[in-house]
């Protein structure tokens, strides 16, 4: 399988990293990217580039892009000719695939995924979805490329994919912010920055863990921890109180709503 990466920036790199420790051969894989700082590094790994995919020469069978999205119709155009008969992968935010099928003249062999930052430990999970007349070969590939950095879920409908940008794609925060939440609840009670700074991210590590290994859904999982009048059952009434969950989910909603009118904006812009 050829391989070409439109964009060499951090999530195309992980992409690559993670396809070169299953096995791909480096020289099957291309990166595009008109930065010379991108390029050098991705020569130090040991896979061919250039600035301009025109001049490459490189026949590929996957063409993935990986570039701004305000940069996607000038790569698009600068290429269109050169793929019809490549698979296309899109990481890039807001365009829908059939706004680029129409670019690319009707070319319906299109992916569209939202990965997240995670992916650049190999610890991702991504959303994925296509038209219906994919077939299952170039789901299949798609899939073996994307999973080179994480868990892979289909989406049935491309507007889940919103969703997936406010679930996943924006997730990474949402963790952040409570394990930010914690270390500053240990730093209140008077534990330094190293030993807060461990408390909070190992709790939260070891717990994703434990659930990732458990058979127990979180919630039993929760009860399991929680004595009834003990110390953790005094915290989670007191987030029950405020409405923690409810407003968490609403923040969530909000993250949705937010993926879907950037993208309506973004699609007027390119009209």
């Amino acid at each position: 399988m050829k391989i070409v990466f439109l964009g060499g920036g951090n999530m195309a790199t992980a992409l690559i990293s993670g396809l070169l420790s299953k096995g791909i051969a480096a020289n099957n894989i291309l990166s595009v990217d008109i930065s010379e700082e991108a390029r050098s590094k991705l020569d130090a790994i040991g896979v061919r580039t250039a600035a301009a995919y025109e001049d490459s020469g490189f026949n590929p069978d996957v063409v993935v892009f990986a570039v701004k999205p305000q940069n996607l119709k000038i790569v698009v155009d600068s290429c269109a000719a050169l793929l019809p008969k490549s698979l296309i992968i899109t990481i890039v935010a807001g365009i829908q695939t059939s706004t680029i099928a129409e670019w690319l003249g009707g070319h319906q062999r299109i992916v569209r995924v939202m990965p997240n930052t995670p992916a650049l430990i190999k610890a991702g999970i991504s959303g994925l979805f296509a038209p219906q007349t994919l077939d299952s070969r170039d789901r299949d590939m798609a899939e073996e490329i994307i999973s080179a950095v994480g868990k892979c879920v289909w989406c049935d409908e491309e507007s889940k994919i919103d969703a997936v940008t406010a679930l996943s794609g924006s997730g990474p925060a949402y963790v952040f912010y409570f394990i930010e939440a914690l270390e500053k609840a240990a730093l209140e009670f008077g534990f330094d920055a190293e030993a807060s700074r461990a408390f909070a991210i190992e709790t939260f590590l070891g717990s994703s863990r434990l659930a990732a290994r458990s058979d127990d859904p979180p919630s039993v999982l929760r009860e399991k921890v929680t004595s009834k009048g003990g110390t953790t059952a005094a915290a989670l009434a007191s987030f029950a109180s405020d409405q923690l969950s409810e407003l968490f989910i609403k923040g969530v909603k909000a993250s949705e709503a937010r993926a879907r009118e950037l993208g309506a904006e973004f699609g007027e812009k390119l009209k």
